[in-house]
């Protein structure tokens, strides 16, 4: 048996990166797909040249990181870098089996005809064992060179659970697609206008943003299942298959050595199917016989894995508590609901929650802050969605509906939310609806009534072109000064 030689790597890493031989030469397959909101950030991250990281592009399977990465080298070459400077090695191919990144790098330059790269991206990472190792001594080693690695759940727990990389990687996270990415991808932007006079823009037809809001509720996380027509027949199966079976029974049993797949898949089930309902650590034990230190665990993974996000519950005065029994959990897209029980329509029961979870969804660049408050008292005494600062103080609270009823009776329907904002001091409360756009001071309290479907595309556009910073988000008054415009 020979092993396999040196010239067939040198000849894969030539394939692998047709700039090479031609320039602006990319992937046909991937430059079919329009360039997801998140590349300016990390051409930003790549041209730092005076932060001698690492990049490390993390996400949940089939957001679009290869296609990410590959328009991000366009851009470069469009920039100027020459051709041989770049290279790419996508290292899940069994060519490169057992070979250390060290020595990809050397047949890299071989192949390209080189001594040197201004930039080295390594793809799908988790599949070279001990990568983090190898990458810091690269990092170390070469200052002059930026390198890039993207991993799934598994290269994201990993490196979660290793300090090989303190002070060498920095974290780039990439999400599923947020609901205005999505309406870009389908070329429905003309759905909702873009108006610098409005705090959330305008939606020429309302029925028609929901439809679009509703199927990227049941469909619409994955840039595959938007624009494929295959997958589009049947984005149920694309969607479990291809990303939840894999991590729920290869990933994640491989990774830590899980033997009882069965309760980890019951367990994710349980949680897809309650999304953005309050969650009892002990009942959950208790319903599914499973230890709570072992939940415990088992939420860890599904969180590092990027299938749910937790949110932890405050009270009224926005304290947190010690002991996090009670908690909200989400998958970080509701298509994951949709692809494991039936796809919900706009009038079902439990589109509600799902209209949360995609609410959340919108927020996922955020890793700490997200709260819901919650205490005791008459009447129900919660608020969906608080945002504390890092002083721990309340950015904003925001109560989510699926009606219009809110606008009608808001002293009724909104007294929690109204206690709460009026303790803090906040300068409004958000109410999402179902058709209904108006800004009403209601006990004292100034409100933003706005449908779902506008108050998501807003936050998700934002919050990537802004640089995820809250405060550019929304506005106090329409005549605010143009820095704190939302469309600007």
């Amino acid at each position: 048996m020979q092993l396999i030689p040196e010239q067939q790597v040198i000849e894969r890493l030539r394939q692998e990166n047709p700039w090479w031989q031609a320039p602006h030469l990319i992937d046909g397959q991937v430059s079919a797909f329009a360039p997801r909101a998140y590349l300016p950030s990390l051409l930003n991250l790549l041209k730092a040249a005076a932060v001698r990281r690492a990049v490390i592009v993390l996400g949940p399977r089939r957001v679009g990181k290869t296609v990410l990465l590959h328009h991000a080298i366009d851009a470069l070459l469009g920039g100027g870098v020459p051709p041989q400077d770049i290279l790419y090695c996508s290292v899940d191919s069994p060519l490169y089996n057992g070979r250390r990144l060290e020595e990809l790098v050397k047949l890299g330059q071989i192949a390209s005809g080189t001594n040197h790269f201004r930039f080295v991206i390594f793809d799908e990472i988790q599949y070279v064992r001990d990568w983090e190792v190898h990458l810091k001594v690269l990092v170390d080693d070469s200052p002059h060179v930026k390198y890039v690695a993207s991993g799934s759940a598994a290269a994201a727990l990993r490196l979660k659970g290793q300090e090989s990389g303190a002070g060498r990687f920095t974290d780039f996270h990439l999400p599923p697609l947020t609901f205005a990415e999505y309406l870009t991808l389908r070329r429905e932007d003309a759905l909702v206008e873009l108006d610098s006079a409005s705090r959330w823009g305008i939606a020429p037809d309302i029925d028609a943003l929901n439809e679009a809001f509703v199927r990227y509720l049941n469909f619409g996380g994955y840039p595959e299942v938007a624009l494929v027509k295959e997958v589009q027949d049947n984005p149920a199966r694309f969607v479990k298959s291809d990303i939840i079976d894999k991590v729920l029974l290869r990933d994640l049993p491989s990774l830590y050595g899980i033997h009882d797949v069965q309760e980890l898949n019951y367990l994710f089930t349980t949680l897809a199917f309650n999304t953005g309902q309050e969650i009892q650590l002990e009942e959950l034990s208790k319903h599914s016989g499973v230890a709570k230190n072992t939940i415990k665990r088992y939420l860890d993974y599904l969180e590092a894995a990027f299938l749910i996000r937790r949110v932890y519950r405050i009270d009224r005065s926005a304290r947190r508590f010690q002991r996090e029994t009670h908690f909200k959990a989400y998958v970080t897209n509701p298509s994951l609901r949709a692809a494991l029980f039936a796809p919900l329509g706009a009038d079902d029961a439990g589109m509600g929650h799902l209209v949360e979870t995609g609410c959340l969804a919108q927020w996922l660049h955020f890793h700490e802050g997200m709260h819901y408050a919650r205490w005791s008292g008459k009447g129900r005494n919660e608020v969906d969605f608080v945002l504390l600062n890092a002083r721990l103080r309340p950015e904003f609270a925001l109560e989510v509906k699926w009606s219009d009823s809110p606008v009608e009776r808001p002293e009724r329907e909104l007294q929690a939310l109204l206690e709460f904002s009026r303790d803090k001091s906040l300068v409004f409360a958000a109410v999402t609806t179902r058709t209904i756009e108006r800004d009403e001071v209601v006990g004292g309290m100034r409100v933003h009534f706005v449908p779902a479907a506008l108050y998501c595309h807003v936050v998700g556009r934002n919050l990537v072109k802004d640089g995820w910073n809250v405060s550019r988000i929304f506005r106090e008054s329409p005549n605010a000064a143009p820095a704190a415009t939302p469309f600007e």
